[in-house]
């Protein structure tokens, strides 16, 4: 007998309607969605918008100046004002290289500049000096001017002097010297020595000239070759003078407070009624010493006083006095006032000078390569003056100078001894000195505080 058919495996028709079915539903399934979509768009469409917000506005009338500005009048003031160009003078220019660069074609110009008397400070072109040029619209020159003297000093008082030329109705030129006084200014400056002194002040943005002020004021009480230490540091108020604007030279120092290995040492400049200025500590006391520690700025101590192994005969002797090293040529100056009691050569100590000073107490400088010009036995020199110049003639290896200081002509150690010292001021001046000081030390104590502030933030950073 013949099958029709099996429960278990469905017959072919049987799939096809099954599979109608199903494509049936998810048909049907798929119109469901869409139109649910369509009917949430439709809701959101019918979701009044707000309303646009109110703008407010204000109008201002101006009034306009009467009459009103010709802008042409302007182009035309503009035209009239000079064209100022300026160049600074390089290593190896020419008279001629310097008016190329400044596009100056004045006939005549050159040969005046060469020949003319009152030009003459324009022979010599100074490097870092600068030459200005004023030019009218159509590239005549107004004037040239050379600032060859941006900062000295003339009768006390510190100056800036310049060359001026012109040219004259004639079709000539005209050269006129100028000097002006310079504005001064006083500025404030503290610094921390690292590793020393001049990094501290080129740090704080101190001049140089202020630096070797500041060595030189404290001389007798800090040897800045061997004394400073990590840490120190100084408060200082000093004067700069500027001309137009532009720094032209270092003034003096008028305050200073320098703590070397935890003490402080003061000075501030005093000009009495009677007398020439000079710098005091703030007790009164005048910080001219007697005598100074060294006889150079800024060396180093090669030997030092006593026994030693001679580096020439190689055997052992006293060393008599302290050798500095430092290069041929280093300017030496007398360590106090005094009288030339020898200048000339002696022996191993080749170019020597011996200045004889107050009392008992004598100073000798040897080793020199020249002495400074014009200076004889006799003559009378002041602290701090130039005598001569470090060289190695007599005994030495190497350019330094020996100095010795003797006391009833037995030398002595200049690094151990209690040097004199000077006297303090007249009773007639303190009132006038009080009145100085106070004005200063206001601001060095300022200064102080805004340092005290700094480190203790620096602690509890830490």
């Amino acid at each position: 007998m013949q099958e029709h058919g099996n429960t278990e495996n469905p017959s072919y028709r049987e799939l096809l309607r099954t599979r109608y079915k199903n494509r049936h539903l998810l048909r049907n399934s798929l119109v469901l969605v869409a139109l649910g979509l369509f009917a949430g768009a439709a809701a959101l469409a019918v979701v009044k918008p707000p309303e646009t917000p109110l703008i407010y506005q204000a109008q201002t009338r101006l009034a306009l100046p009467t009459p009103f500005p010709d802008p042409l009048g302007e182009v035309q003031a503009n035209q009239d004002s000079p064209y100022i160009a300026e160049i600074r003078i390089r290593r190896g220019d020419t008279l001629a290289a310097l008016l190329q660069r400044l596009n100056i074609q004045e006939q005549g110009l050159q040969q005046f500049l060469v020949q003319n008397e009152d030009a003459r400070s324009i022979y010599k072109l100074y490097p870092g000096r600068t030459v200005q040029a004023a030019m009218d619209a159509d590239g005549r020159l107004l004037s040239l001017r050379y600032n060859h003297t941006p900062g000295s000093t003339d009768k006390g008082k510190h100056v800036s002097k310049w060359l001026e030329v012109n040219p004259t109705d004639a079709g000539g030129f005209q050269a006129t010297e100028h000097t002006q006084a310079s504005d001064t200014e006083i500025r404030v400056a503290e610094g921390v020595i690292e590793s020393s002194l001049f990094g501290a002040t080129d740090k704080a943005d101190i001049p140089d000239a202020i630096t070797l002020q500041m060595a030189e004021i404290l001389s007798s009480k800090i040897d800045f070759v061997q004394d400073l230490r990590r840490g120190d540091h100084f408060h200082i108020i000093y004067q700069t003078h500027s001309y137009q604007g532009r720094e032209s030279g270092a003034g003096r120092i008028l305050a200073l407070e320098f703590v070397n290995k935890d003490k402080t040492y003061e000075a501030v400049w005093f000009d009495p009624k009677e007398g020439s200025g000079g710098y005091y500590d703030f007790s009164g006391t005048s910080l001219q010493g007697a005598f100074l520690r060294t006889a150079l700025k800024f060396s180093r101590i090669s030997s030092t006083f006593g026994m030693r192994k001679h580096p020439i005969h190689g055997n052992w002797r006293g060393h008599s006095g302290v050798d500095y090293a430092a290069p041929s040529g280093t300017p030496i100056h007398a360590t106090a006032d005094g009288t030339v009691d020898f200048i000339g050569k002696q022996n191993g100590y080749g170019n020597v000078i011996i200045l004889k000073h107050h009392n008992t107490y004598t100073t000798l400088y040897a080793h020199q390569s020249r002495f400074a010009k014009g200076l004889k036995k006799g003559d009378k020199v002041s602290q701090g003056q130039l005598i001569g110049h470090v060289g190695a003639t007599g005994w030495a290896t190497g350019p330094h100078l020996h100095y010795e200081f003797r006391v009833n002509k037995k030398p002595i150690d200049p690094l151990s001894v209690d040097l004199p010292v000077a006297r303090t001021m007249e009773k007639s001046d303190r009132k006038a000195f009080e009145a100085t000081l106070s004005q200063y030390q206001e601001h060095l104590q300022m200064l102080a505080s805004r340092r005290n502030i700094d480190d203790a933030t620096q602690v509890a950073a830490r």
